[in-house]
């Protein structure tokens, strides 16, 4: 599956990692829904950073469909918000 980091770029993730990846969501989610914005910004920099870790980056030139938009390390809580859909970031 593509996921794309909003300012990185595609990162090419397994099947298999969308289970660890929704539970990193669902850490972002509850985050926001209590408005800790400490918890929120640890949140969203783990799930980045398992992204990163377990994803093969593909070329800056590649142009495949992201199956997934993930916001940027630098995005407000608000803005995060406005991208979650009623299954989070990540649905699945």
């Amino acid at each position: 599956m593509i996921v794309r980091i909003m300012g990185e770029g595609q990162l090419d993730l397994t099947d298999a990692d969308l289970d660890v990846l929704n539970s990193f969501d669902a850490s972002l989610e509850a985050a926001i829904e209590s408005g800790d914005e400490d918890t929120f910004r640890e949140a969203l920099h783990d799930l980045l950073a398992r992204v990163r870790e377990d994803g093969k980056p593909l070329p800056p030139d590649a142009l495949e469909p992201s199956q997934f938009i993930l916001p940027p390390a630098d995005a407000t809580m608000d803005e995060v918000r406005e991208m979650l859909q009623d299954d989070g970031l990540i649905p699945g």
